[in-house]
């Protein structure tokens, strides 16, 4: 289990925000951040602090994703033609294992990036363990055959509180999404505001 892992509920708390939007978020319950401090009145934050907390929201959003990796997402994404925050955002959501997560395959995104370490997926007919692993338009990720019925798959296909985004074309009786066009960020459904235009302005400075 990585260090993010085990400390999801505590990334909740530091934003002060249920980001991934689940029901048993502590933010639900206590707003102010984790530790004996957590409840002190805090100041107006600096641009720099601001542009950091949206770095930090946005690349919690997504798991696991070492600072080395998501700067490399950074980087490409300034090199695109286009805004350069609708590019990071259109790269995060090609990720493997955020579609996976996406298609409704897997409960969390954590649970996606072990899923698909352990060859649960394939794309295109193949399998592919990588969850940084860049889908392309119009290639199909499927959960493998043996793997369907496992109790992950079935409950995660039945949850209520996410909707599967229409940039994915998903069949749960076959448990099969085609990745239909890379989206901009009105298409991906956060439950808390995301500001990738502050992540583009923090790795500028």
């Amino acid at each position: 289990m990585t260090k993010r892992h085990e400390a999801k509920y505590k990334i909740d708390r530091r934003m002060g925000e249920n980001i991934w939007g689940r029901p048993k978020s502590p933010v639900n319950k206590r707003e102010y951040g984790p530790g004996q401090h957590g409840q002190r009145r805090k100041g107006k934050m600096s641009d720099f602090g601001t542009q950091l907390r949206a770095k930090q929201k946005l690349k919690g959003y997504y798991g696991s994703i070492s600072e080395k990796q998501f700067r490399r997402y950074y980087a490409e994404s300034v090199r695109m033609k286009g805004d350069s925050g609708e590019n990071l955002v259109g790269l995060l959501e090609r990720r493997l294992d955020a579609v996976v997560y996406r298609a409704k395959f897997v409960p969390t995104v954590f649970a996606a990036r072990q899923f698909v370490s352990h060859g649960h997926i394939r794309v295109n007919g193949k399998r592919v363990n990588v969850p940084s692993y860049l889908v392309k338009v119009g290639d199909v990720v499927e959960v493998k055959e043996a793997s369907k019925q496992l109790t992950i798959v079935l409950e995660a296909a039945g949850l209520a509180e996410r909707d599967v985004p229409d940039f994915l074309e998903v069949d749960h009786g076959k448990m099969v999404a085609k990745f239909a066009r890379i989206p901009v960020l009105t298409d991906v459904p956060y439950p808390v505001q995301m500001e990738p235009n502050l992540v583009i302005e923090f790795y500028s400075r």
